[in-house]
């Protein structure tokens, strides 16, 4: 059998790895840096940047739940706007969240420093190396030492608001905006790389257990737990060292802890900085190395990269080429134009994150069935793509020459690696389809979906998901009496079931007379008891202009149809509960209205959450 990741992670999980992700260098250092663009009124720029994230944040929860699975945005970036697309997004994931660990690495020593004298990159190189094995035995192992980490870091943190807030001089937030109000916009872009990590926990987004519910809650709160502690921080390192102070320290947070508990302060504030380091680099190990997995089962990298430990389920090539491209970075690599690389690359990222729901949606795809739903859609992805735009604009034109070399770099693998060899039905087709009101394409991407619906809700098929999966799919225009209705249907059950075409009309049509099996508006589920044994069928029908049934009733559009011996009496009436609990969804008869074509009619019953009986296979006798 196949060994796969396991979904081990929890709510708990999910919340310590992306503030994990998020509280690093972005508090610890680069409030020093950043004082001198925007002064005391930096705090601002902080919760304009976890703003303008707010909207990639729903987009991210849309399309995780949608589809949860290993790879992240790679994943998503592929699966709406092809693969050329996907492997510039999956490797701009990979190598930015990797620089992003790296610097946290070796940012990290300038903490260390404060406590006790080791060589930077000693340090770092050993974390980097502790790290590497300890997502190799495993990501509930990673997990768990998250959770110890972000917790500790967190209760840090609380301590220097509590404690340091009382000692704060009003004095030092005058002026309160030197560089006039734009600097606090443009200060957003420099600090927005704080919020990176955010939605990086989509890239573990297979191993994560009820996704649906977890990995939205845990972005919502980490967004605004780690938004609401940044702006707090900043507010009050602010008014503890005053500006000059501030803007010539690259460890703010411990020298602002000096002034209100002394050596104690430093050292407790210190270890708080090697935690959100460490947890940072933790994290981004365990969400990077899923990149090359997703994009080795598409064929867009080696195959190695794909294959799982038996043991510890755990991806080893993936995660021992992330560490060792960590290593190589630590050891030769100057971070700056890189880390402003990473941040350009991440921002990138976010614009196609919201492209790619707003794809996804205008597909109409009837398997595309997220979980959440990003609100006020259009407008938020909009907002998404416009604010990330904007920050984008403001890192200056070296940058935007440097990701350009990486995007031709990403073509050029693309091309020389794959040619013409990987072809991948998208999002981006079905709404050029719709565009020009022709078929373009051929289910592929439908049935992927389908799969992922199935591995998502954990669905076990029974035996009316069986009968469902061979049964008989009418979709006619109408509109038809109720016996030109009986008539079409009888043919097509008349040589599954073995009667008479005309014995089965005149059942169907006795049983209509003797009790209207109309159960709701547009809705009508005929059922019959025949003679002999071990004999159930199942036939849909979907009639656009409606079939009459009777008079007092109006037009039918959806027909459920059963037919089944005495003996089948129980899975009967289980059928007609399972039929009952389906129409209920709130959704189904616009989905039903609005499917494509009878695989997609299909597709709505057998993905319908429902109580299910058991994994049985379905009688031979309707096949």
């Amino acid at each position: 059998m196949k060994k796969g990741l396991k979904r081990e992670l929890g709510l708990l999980d999910v919340f310590s790895i992306a503030s994990g992700a998020m509280i690093s260098s972005g508090l610890f250092v680069l409030p020093g840096i950043a004082s001198t663009k925007a002064g005391p009124a930096l705090f601002l720029s902080y919760i304009l940047a976890s703003l303008i994230a707010v909207p990639t944040l729903f987009s991210k929860s849309e399309l995780v739940t949608a589809m949860p699975k290993a790879g992240g945005d790679y994943f998503y970036i592929s699966r709406s706007m092809g693969s050329v697309a996907g492997i510039i997004g999956g490797l701009s994931s990979w190598f930015s969240l990797s620089l992003k660990a790296t610097f946290a690495l070796i940012g990290m020593a300038a903490y260390v420093e404060l406590i006790a004298p080791f060589p930077i990159k000693i340090i770092a190189l050993a974390f980097c190396l502790f790290f590497i094995v300890l997502n190799l035995a495993g990501i509930k192992e990673a997990a768990k030492t998250q959770v110890i980490l972000v917790f500790g870091l967190l209760a840090a943190l609380i301590f220097y608001i509590f404690f340091g807030f009382p000692s704060i001089n009003i004095a030092r937030y005058t002026p309160f905006a030197p560089f006039g109000a734009g600097s606090i916009f443009a200060t957003a872009g420099l600090v927005f790389i704080s919020y990176g990590g955010l939605t990086k926990i989509a890239s573990v987004a297979g191993e994560v257990d009820n996704p649906a519910r977890n990995i939205p809650l845990g972005m919502i709160l980490s967004l605004a737990v780690v938004g609401i502690i940044y702006a707090l921080v900043v507010f009050i390192t602010t008014g503890l060292l005053g500006q000059d102070e501030l803007s010539n320290s690259l460890t703010p947070i411990s020298d602002a802890a000096r002034n209100f508990s002394g050596n104690f302060g430093v050292i407790i504030m210190a270890v708080a900085a090697i935690l959100a380091f460490v947890s940072t680099a933790n994290a981004g190990i365990m969400s990077a190395s899923r990149y090359p997995l997703a994009m080795s089962k598409d064929n867009l990298l080696p195959k190695f990269f794909a294959k799982i430990n038996k043991k510890y389920a755990t991806p080893y090539y993936s995660i021992f080429f992330t560490g060792l491209f960590m290593v190589l970075a630590i050891l030769f690599l100057k971070l700056e134009m890189l880390v402003k690389l990473a941040s350009e690359l991440l921002i990138l990222l976010y614009i196609f994150t919201n492209l790619a729901v707003i794809i996804m949606r205008e597909s109409r795809l009837q398997n595309y069935q997220p979980k959440f739903r990003s609100p006020l859609y259009p407008a938020m992805p909009i907002l998404g793509i416009i604010g990330c735009g904007f920050l984008l604009a403001k890192m200056g034109w070296l940058m935007l020459f440097s990701s350009s070399l990486f995007i031709i770099g990403g073509l050029v693998w693309y091309m020389g690696y794959l040619g013409v060899r990987q072809i991948r039905e998208f999002g981006l087709i079905h709404v050029i389809e719709r565009i020009v009101n022709k078929e373009l394409t051929s289910g592929q991407l439908s049935k992927e979906l389908k799969g992922i619906i199935k591995e998502r809700d954990q669905i076990v098929e029974d035996r009316f998901d069986h009968l469902i999966k061979e049964s008989v799919i009418l979709d006619l225009e109408g509109p038809l009496s109720r016996d030109d209705f009986f008539r079409d249907a009888s043919s097509f059950l008349s040589p599954k079931l073995k009667i008479a075409q005309d014995s089965l009309k005149q059942l169907f049509i006795q049983r209509e007379e003797e009790s209207n099996t109309v159960i709701r508006p547009a809705l009508a589920i005929p059922h019959i008891i025949i003679e002999g044994q071990h004999k159930f069928c199942i036939l849909l029908a979907r009639v656009k202009a409606g079939v009459v049934f009777s008079e007092s009733s109006s037009p039918v559009k959806t027909v459920f149809m059963l037919v089944g011996t005495k003996d089948e009496r129980n899975f009967h009436l289980r059928s007609l509960a399972a039929i009952a609990q389906i129409v209920q969804d709130k959704d189904f008869d616009k989905q039903w209205m609005n499917a494509r074509g009878r695989e997609d009619l299909r597709d709505i019953i057998l993905l319908a959450e429902r109580k299910r009986f058991g994994a049985m296979q379905a009688d031979n006798n309707c096949r």
